[in-house]
Formats: structure tokens, sequence, C-alpha cells
């Protein structure tokens, strides 16, 4: 099957489109896609059955492959064709099942998924001959690779485990100021009035408590058990999670190296015709990072789609000093972009969505 293009308008291959490239060769699976695997804007990526534990983390450059580089820095390899354990504050390469023959007018970008985000693992994809991270040149023929490194909790892993999911682009499609604007006064991105919606829209802390019963977030425990990442409800918060009850000055004091899990004070949502992602931390706001996972699908929070706003959970990293948040800090700006076509299916609708309504929520792991 061939893939064409009927026009030259710009944006985010929505599922149907990437389900026709799988078709027509363009994404290489070495096995059927599983269910749920297409997203409304994205494809999960599966891990391969073996690890390399690697002395650090690298970038292949122009002229090297990843394979080559794995060969210089590899310690130990660890088979995960019946699962194994990754331990915290190491570095992992896993091949993936899916490799890419992309045309020269797709270019694509990887995140990692929520539910790895809240689990405080970080993850990068990583393409032969390139100079960053999560990003695949247009017309990239070749195998990819994640890059692991759980820093909180040991997980458990295993061939086709999820961690990473990667859109597909075609030319530019985030909205400009005044796009974005005219969506907003159509829409109400957020529930708030008098939004910040330069650069994207803003969102800040919810450190009130007013929206989860007098807590405003969880902090990770130290020294835990293994999660297993594919296993749902399988853990009980207390033995992971150390709730933060709110403060009456509305402030947190974040520790150097902690992991926490808080929410915006807005909620938003993401109409069925766009797709956001958050923008990455920026050293500006202060000296912590916001949210690992960073992509929104159509339809998130979206009425339409069995929401009614959601709020952003906020995945927190203090850096190398003790920091204080405000409630109402600005933390991090959604940045909207247009789909190609509408979706199939939006987020919240036959696909398995774990946070569609969602406030304050861990990951789908623990039991509540």
């Amino acid at each position: 099957m061939s893939f064409t293009l009927e026009d030259e308008s710009n944006g985010i291959l929505p599922d149907r489109m990437i389900a026709e490239m799988a078709d027509a060769g363009l994404i290489l699976p070495a096995y059927d896609f599983v269910e749920s695997q297409i997203q409304p804007a994205s494809l999960d990526l599966r891990l391969g059955d073996i690890a390399y534990r690697v002395r650090a983390s690298f970038l292949p450059g122009p002229d090297a492959t990843v394979a080559e580089r794995i060969d210089e820095l590899k310690l130990h390899e660890i088979d995960l064709s019946d699962g194994a354990v990754l331990e915290t504050n190491c570095v992992y390469i896993v091949p993936l099942l899916e490799s890419l023959a992309l045309p020269p007018e797709i270019v694509a970008a990887a995140n990692p998924k929520s539910s790895t985000g809240r689990l405080d693992v970080f993850t990068r994809v990583i393409a032969d001959g390139t100079r960053r991270f999560d990003m695949i040149g247009a017309g990239y023929h070749g195998p990819l690779y994640a890059e692991i490194s759980p820093k909180t909790f040991p997980v458990l892993l295993r061939e086709g485990s999820r961690l990473s999911q990667v859109r597909f682009r075609i030319g530019e499609a985030i909205l400009s100021a005044d796009e974005l604007e005219a969506l907003h006064a159509a829409e109400r991105l957020v529930d708030i009035d008098n939004a910040d919606l330069a650069e994207g829209v803003a969102l800040s802390v919810d450190l009130s408590g007013e929206n989860s019963n007098g807590f405003v977030g969880y902090r990770a425990k130290r020294h835990t058990g293994v999660v297993d990442v594919d296993r749902r409800a399988g853990y009980p918060v207390d033995d992971f999670w150390e709730p933060i009850k709110a403060r009456p000055d509305g402030s947190l004091i974040l520790d150097p190296g902690e992991f926490y899990i808080l929410a915006s004070k807005e909620a938003v949502q993401v109409p069925p015709d766009y797709a956001a992602e958050m923008v990455p931390f920026d050293p500006l706001v202060g000296e912590f990072r916001v949210h690992y996972a960073g992509f929104f699908d159509p339809g998130f929070g979206y009425a339409g789609a069995g929401g009614k706003g959601a709020r952003a959970v906020l995945e927190v990293r203090s850096r190398e000093v003790p920091f204080i948040l405000e409630h109402g800090q600005i933390v991090g700006r959604l940045v909207y972009e247009r789909m190609l076509e509408r979706p199939d299916a939006l987020y919240g609708q036959r696909i398995g969505s774990n946070y569609q309504a969602q406030g304050l929520k861990l990951s789908k792991h623990f039991r509540v």
C-alpha cells in the first residue's frame, strides 16, 4: 500500500494515518501492533528483548550508529524475554520493536508516556546519526532505541513493555499567538478568566488543597519494592508515596533530588482537531523540572470525549538546591498544535485512556 498526502497542509498525523504509514512500510514493527498501541495522535513504542547496561548516556552524532556506541560503552546485557529488573540511577539502552523508513516530508518526535513519567522513569528515544534525543529527522531510515534510567523506583520491564510514544508531523504545526487566542475564545482551553496565553497556555501549580481533600501532592519514598510497569492497580499507595498536606501559606519546599507528583491549578482541554505538549523545563522559572511526559492527545479533558476539563499532573524534581513553590506559581506552558486530520478515536474513547477526568492522580500502577 502506498502512503500519499492529499494537500500541502501542516499538522500532526492522526491514528488512521499512523496505521496507513505502517501498511505502507514507513513504520516497520517486528511484530503486529497490539491493541491500543496506536493512540489518537501518537504511536506507543515497544521494548525489544535485550537491555544493555552502559557506562553513560550518549548521543551517537552524525557519523555513528547507536549499535556502534553500545559496543563501546556496554557493561553487560540483560534478557528481557521473561522480564528483568532495571535498577535505579543506572543507564540502559534497549532496541525498540519499531523502526522507521520516513519519507522526506515527515519528522517524528518522541516523549515518555504519562505513566512512565509518573513513575520517575527517565526515558528518551535515540536514532542513528542524531545529535538530539527524542527527535527523528525527515527521511530517517533505521532502528530506534530507548535510553532508560529509573530515578526513584526499580522497575520490572519485559519485551513489549511500552514506555515511550512517538508523534509524526508534517511542516510547522504550532499555533501562532493569534491562532491560540482565537482557539481559546472559541473553546475555552483553561477554566480561568484572563488566561495567560503568551507562548502557550500558562499552567500554575495548585497548592491550596481545595481540589483534593486538603492534599496537594505526593512525594516518592526511597528504598521501595519493584514496580512492574505492565501491572495495573497492583501496588498500595502507602508503600511508595508519602501524601503532602496543604500548608496554610500555600507553599511547598522542594527538597533536592526528591520526586513529587503535583497538579495544575487550571483544568485544561484539548479540542479534537488539536494536540498539545508541555513545554520543557524553563531555567528562568526556577531550579526544578516539571513534566517528563509532555504529550496531550486530542480530546484530553474535552467535554465531547467524556471530559469536563482535566488538570495536568506535574512530575516535579528539584535540582541542586531547595526551592519554594507558591500556590498559583506558573510552572509550565502548554503549546497547542493542529492535527492534519481529526483522529478516528479521541482521548477517552475506546482506547483505555487512564487520565481523562483526572485531578491529582498517581500512575495507573497504584491502588487508590
